[in-house]
């Protein structure tokens, strides 16, 4: 981390500030107090008040905050304040993780970069993010998540991107947003806060987007998914005139997409495309996106179970028609949360959906019922049990639902289960 010193710190008026073993200067922000350091400062989040001894113990500084949120977000702001980084802000409906993992790993070759880890991407995740710049770090590649309007500008206050990337909008949190005209308008704040000369990186066609996409002084790049193709692991991308080939450690076509929207993005920070390929090689995709694991008698199962929403789960369940072959077919689904009043609705689409691509589903949760399922469990210990009872030897199985869901470790286990 840029170092700050404890006097920095102090004028901001966080709360309780204790000074760990000698400290002058604090080069590293945690909020585990495992990862406690001489010189780190440990900031006491939600539970974490119990820990602080711990961390002063281990020799760090100790802040318990007044405010944990404002307090993280004047940290950040202040470590931002010094760095001279590029920023990169990923929002978006659907592939914001995906396509930040892709961009942090194309960057990195070329100039010191900095990506989120996992989808830290909140009020807490995001400052943490920014806590992570070093005095040399190049590019900066963040992740913006939000549940309401206001708060991806809010992040980009603290962040202050010069290239937003929006790989995908649609239904998402509408028990609180209403609709999907409101989530664009929610996403699209991060374009608002670009500077002059700034880089927008937008689907192609996406007409909840287009009425925030006028705005002078920024240049807009827009990517369309046909211009993206994956054969096996192979990419094939078209932008700029140019077509950039890329080995690409998965084989499902709407990550493609995302990886196109990610050389976008590349491309708008001067990198060059024909070496793209040298971090193509070290691209590692987050826990539960999609990640493939190999099931007894040549069959597999996806671990895409992070999380849900229409889009996605339409994206991976005609991923499994398409890579399942001659295989059988097994989604173990769970519910999509906060779909408000239209959340049957979209149950009964993608019950549709299955019933199409002859997908048979063991459905977890109430609202699974709509997807006409096979079998059908009310929760994640009792998915377990009934995909253990189900699926096949051979067979391909996808697992996906609302992270509320919890069914993140149900795909390891059903590659357990040898020949039931």
């Amino acid at each position: 981390m840029i170092p700050l010193s404890r006097d920095e710190i102090d004028a901001l008026g966080l709360g309780q500030l204790e000074a760990g073993t000698d400290t002058v200067t604090i080069d590293a922000i945690v909020a585990d107090s495992r990862e406690a350091v001489p010189g780190s400062l440990f900031v006491a989040l939600n539970a974490g008040v119990e820990f602080v001894e711990d961390a002063r113990g281990r020799g760090a500084a100790t802040l318990v905050p007044d405010d944990q949120e404002a307090a993280l977000a004047a940290l950040a702001t202040l470590v931002r304040s010094k760095s001279l980084a590029r920023v990169v802000a990923v929002v978006g409906s659907a592939g914001k993780t995906t396509t930040k993992d892709i961009l942090g790993a194309l960057c990195a070759p070329h100039a010191r970069t900095i990506w989120a880890e996992k989808s830290l991407n909140n009020e807490i995740g995001l400052p943490l993010t920014v806590c992570r710049l070093e005095p040399e770090t190049e590019i900066l590649v963040t992740e913006m998540g939000m549940r309401g309007l206001g708060q991806v500008a809010a992040l980009c206050a603290i962040a202050r991107p010069e290239v937003v990337v929006i790989p995908h909008i649609g239904p998402e949190h509408l028990e609180l947003l209403g609709s999907v005209e409101r989530v664009a308008e929610a996403n699209a704040e991060a374009i608002a806060e670009l500077p002059p000369g700034g880089t927008a990186v937008v689907p192609a066609r996406n007409a909840h987007l287009e009425p925030y996409l006028a705005r002078d002084g920024i240049e807009l790049r827009r990517f369309d998914a046909a211009d993206a193709e994956l054969d096996g692991g192979r990419g094939r991308f078209r932008l700029d005139g140019r077509v950039v080939e890329l080995d690409l450690p998965f084989t499902q076509r709407h990550h493609a997409t995302n990886a196109l929207a990610a050389l976008h993005a590349y491309a708008a920070l001067g990198l060059p495309l024909e070496r793209a390929g040298e971090g193509a090689r070290d691209i590692r995709l987050s826990p539960w996106r999609g990640e493939e694991l190999d099931l007894p008698g040549g069959g597999f199962v996806v671990n895409d179970a992070y999380n849900a929403n229409p889009d996605s789960m339409r994206a991976a369940l005609e991923h499994l028609a398409e890579r399942a072959g001659e295989r059988r077919r097994v989604a173990i689904l769970g519910e999509m949360a906060e779909l408000g009043d239209a959340s049957e609705l979209y149950h009964r689409q993608i019950g549709k959906l299955v019933s199409d691509l002859g997908i048979a589903v063991v459905a977890v949760g109430e609202k699974a019922r709509a997807y006409s399922p096979a079998v059908w469990a009310p929760n994640a210990e009792a998915a377990l049990e009934a995909a253990r009872a189900y699926v096949r030897p051979g067979d391909a199985v996808l697992v996906k639902a609302s992270r509320a869901v919890g069914l993140e470790g149900i795909a390891d286990q059903i590659t357990k289960f040898g020949s039931a």
